[in-house]
């Protein structure tokens, strides 16, 4: 400690320092006029208000955290198809595709397309072969990779471009297409900077970050909060998306959104636009899907789900009246296969399923996911709603088919 006797401060700072208490002052006589108390001096009010305002808008220490993970995927694939209308780095899907009406298919295509072999001898039945780009991220040191099923689909040749500039070859360990995920495995070996999958649910209005590689620009990062939760948008009976608002676009595909702390809430894998760029509404699959189907495809290279066997439809408010349901909750049964999992325990049709072990079912696509949840060959209580009155059965899951 100086034994100095300190100096007089200036005429000029004494008055600086007077306008500033002022604005302090006034700052927290407004917060407090809105309901928000503060127990500290007017100076210490404002640095505090400052510091929290702060770290929400800057990002910066989360992205020098998280990007080295997030790879761009180069994939040279064979094409379904080709049409001769589309523009330039326009995806297809299929004619009747449920996400006909979105860009789920949104990687950016890169190098064109090459019609194959051409001139006298050439194979007229071999399909083109197409290059595009996607977005994906390490989830191991050892070299695993996350990305979109649809962004690796039919793939002779895949490739990863890391955020320091290297090309890295991998190979496809396996592909979900119901819940549009893969697995890859860098081939060159190596260490490689990864990232977390997140264990909590995030809430909806939590910051969230999109990290990828749009319209082959390189690594991108944008901002936005978690619009909803448990989003169905029509691609498949596993439907559960995030629904962000943070910029995704073409490339963006496969890519990872994370929370402020730095852990993957979800993948990146649709966007609704009329234009094909975005309009702040983009979908994520949620880390706990994640999580489940990337065990399943390391393990065996496929994904295990269980199937009971039964055709089933919504309960609607004039169905719960007709078959005395209070609410208009479960799953009513269309049909129910005889040779099924449930035809066998004595499900029918008509039957309303409204719980599994005792877990009210919310609706038909709430069974659905639930029943895919559980291992083939595990026994599930089963309760029923029929002729007027609860009925408790045990089903023993199968395994869903392939097809």
């Amino acid at each position: 400690m100086s034994d100095v006797t300190p100096a007089l401060a200036p005429r000029s700072v004494l008055r600086r320092a007077a306008l500033l208490a002022s604005a302090a002052a006034l700052s927290v006589g407004l917060l407090s006029g809105l309901g928000m108390n503060f127990n500290v001096v007017p100076g210490q009010a404002v640095a505090q208000s400052v510091r929290s305002f702060a770290g929400h808008v800057s990002f910066a220490d989360v992205v020098d955290q998280v990007k080295p993970a997030v790879v761009s995927v180069r994939v040279k694939s064979r094409a379904e198809g080709v049409s001769q209308s589309s523009g330039p780095g326009m995806d297809e899907l299929p004619p009747g595709h449920p996400l006909e009406r979105f860009f789920k298919q949104f990687g950016e295509n890169g190098e064109g397309r090459s019609r194959g072999p051409a001139g006298p001898g050439a194979k007229r039945s071999e399909r083109p072969v197409q290059m595009s780009q996607g977005s994906g991220f390490f989830i191991s040191a050892d070299g695993y990779v996350v990305t979109n099923n649809h962004v690796v689909e039919n793939a002779i040749e895949v490739q990863l471009v890391s955020d320091d500039g290297r090309t890295l070859n991998a190979k496809v360990v396996g592909t979900d297409p119901r819940t549009d995920l893969a697995l890859l495995k860098v081939t060159d070996g190596g260490s490689f900077p990864f990232v977390r999958l997140a264990a909590a649910t995030p809430r909806i209005g939590d910051w969230v970050l999109a990290v990828g590689n749009p319209f082959g620009l390189g690594g991108t990062v944008t901002a936005g909060i978690l619009s909803a939760r448990n989003r169905d948008i029509g691609s498949g009976p596993y439907d559960d998306y995030l629904q962000i608002d943070a910029a995704v676009n073409r490339g963006n595909s496969g890519g990872p959104t994370f929370n402020a702390a730095g852990e993957v809430i979800g993948v990146n894998t649709a966007i609704v636009s009329p234009s094909g760029g975005s309009v702040g509404i983009a979908f994520a699959i949620p880390a706990a899907t994640v999580e489940k189907v990337v065990a399943d495809l390391k393990d065996k290279g496929t994904v295990s789900r269980g199937f009971i066997g039964v055709q089933i439809q919504p309960v609607t408010a004039e169905i719960a009246d007709a078959i005395g349901l209070k609410e208009a909750n479960g799953a009513l049964v269309a049909d129910a296969a005889a040779d099924g999992p449930a035809g066998k325990a004595g499900v029918r049709r008509g039957d309303t399923i409204i719980a599994i072990n005792g877990a009210a079912i919310k609706d038909a696509r709430d069974l659905t996911r639930r029943i895919a949840g559980v291992k083939p060959g595990d026994k599930v209580s089963v309760t029923l709603w029929r002729d007027g009155r609860e009925r408790a059965i045990s089903i023993e899951v199968g395994r869903q088919p392939a097809a």
